[in-house]
């Protein structure tokens, strides 16, 4: 399959979020007066990720998970914290988190030479725009979709509809989307009906969500475009 036009995702495919998460989740929480030991941190991550998981099906705004997020976290440390403030000022931590993963600014310049690439992400907009500037990565891309300015997000078909009408020549069979998370950026591609490439560096099995492609690493995707 000769792929002209290639959606990738941002975190822990590009860039190393959960570098930048450890690393904000450290400076907030001394901030905050809570240990940042790998148990609290943990326990955020997994307070965190059911909230996503929530706000993907359609149960949770994004502005409900940013504004209470936190405020439900440090409640469990009978601690009463400003939802939004304590957002703000995670934000501004995690915002100077842009650490590449292996081989990611290699493999963009290489592959902008004879694709169009986009980035598509549910993250919130002013962070991902910063993230993607510092680390290098903004000038190989054609466009940012990004949920928080199309008002829709992964998987839902209507933020891929409005990426695929924006998206010069849109071709579904010459298109594929590649992502670390089977419940946003695969379901989401199979949703859209395009192609998916599966970022599991862990080798990890899927279970109900079955992507086309999967790899380990960045330099998989040599193989799979044939182009390299």
């Amino acid at each position: 399959m000769s792929y002209e036009t290639i959606l990738f995702y941002i975190d822990d495919t590009l860039l190393d979020f959960k570098a930048a998460e450890e690393q904000a989740l450290s400076w907030l929480f001394q901030d905050m007066g809570v240990e940042p030991s790998l148990a609290v941190k943990n326990m955020y991550k997994e307070m965190n990720q059911g909230f996503w998981r929530d706000h993907e099906a359609g149960l949770l705004s994004r502005q409900e998970l940013l504004d209470n997020r936190f405020r439900l976290f440090f409640a469990q440390y009978e601690q009463a914290v400003d939802g939004p403030q304590t957002e703000a000022r995670y934000r501004q931590y995690l915002n100077q988190g842009h650490q590449l993963i292996a081989n990611s600014l290699e493999v963009v310049t290489n592959l902008s030479r004879q694709k169009d690439l986009y980035i598509v992400t549910n993250g919130v907009s002013a962070t991902q725009h910063q993230r993607l500037t510092q680390s290098g990565l903004a000038p190989y891309f054609k466009k940012f979709f990004i949920s928080e300015e199309l008002g829709v997000h992964k998987p839902m078909k209507e933020f891929f509809d409005i990426v695929f009408a924006e998206i010069p020549h849109f071709d579904k069979e010459k298109t594929v989307i590649v992502g670390d998370s089977l419940t946003s950026d695969i379901k989401g591609g199979q949703v859209a009906g395009i192609d998916t490439i599966w970022m599991n560096p862990q080798a990890k099995k899927a279970q109900e969500i079955k992507p086309t492609f999967q790899i380990e690493k960045l330099t998989d995707l040599y193989q799979i475009l044939e182009e390299f």
